[in-house]
């Protein structure tokens, strides 16, 4: 075998470009037609873009990837999985509250709403409306059922979160200022009978939202 088309080659030019289209890999080889070219390719351990219609490749390297199995480079996009359709299915079934178009557009950075359409169509993932948005889940009625229960309890939080208003934060502010030292369960019994209702659960985000949890005496106060 020819220096010229060797494996180590590739690992050259990876190493000096980092990312590359197939006619760079061709000249790299010698010259060599496409076909050629994909042989030598198998022999390296490598990615190809999921966007730019795949157009470029990367050597792959685990550490590059982020907690969704993606790397990107000057724009152009790499997966653990490869191609887009796996990285979108891989996301979905893994998701411990499923995954909207939108999360998986964010995480992507492309689109994927043709993506899902067919994955669900060929029954590889599911789909419930969900507080007016499509929730994409795993095909098993087990997990789906896990990650649909989850998913409520994030929406459930989220409208408890959206509840806390400012004047509701000023009376949880304004309580612990009239009676220092007071613990969070202190402050939702001396709020208790507020119009409109201050909730338990308003005044633990309040705590969490300004970190007031070493507020009350030593040892930390009591969490409700």
């Amino acid at each position: 075998m020819p220096r010229q088309r060797s494996p180590e080659k590739l690992m050259d030019l990876f190493a000096a470009k980092t990312v590359v289209d197939l006619p760079a890999i061709c000249t790299a080889l010698g010259g060599v037609s496409i076909q050629t070219a994909f042989r030598y390719l198998q022999l390296v351990s490598y990615r190809r873009s999921y966007n730019h219609n795949g157009r470029y490749y990367a050597l792959y390297e685990a550490s590059c990837f982020d907690r969704f199995g993606v790397w990107s480079y000057k724009g152009i996009h790499f997966s653990v999985d490869g191609s887009l359709r796996n990285t979108v299915r891989r996301l979905v079934r893994k998701a411990t509250a499923g995954s909207s178009h939108r999360e998986l557009q964010q995480q992507l950075q492309v689109r994927v709403h043709n993506t899902l359409l067919e994955l669900w169509r060929k029954a590889e993932i599911a789909r419930e409306r969900l507080d007016g948005f499509y929730l994409y889940l795993h095909p098993d009625p087990k997990v789906r059922q896990a990650q649909l229960a989850r998913r409520r309890e994030q929406i459930s939080a989220q409208k408890v979160e959206a509840e806390v208003t400012d004047a509701i934060v000023i009376q949880v502010l304004l309580t612990l200022i009239h009676h220092p030292g007071s613990r969070l369960a202190d402050v939702v019994r001396r709020l208790r009978g507020h119009s409109p209702p201050i909730t338990k659960q308003h005044v633990h985000i309040v705590f969490d939202r300004y970190d007031l949890d070493n507020i009350g005496e030593k040892g930390g106060p009591s969490r409700c």
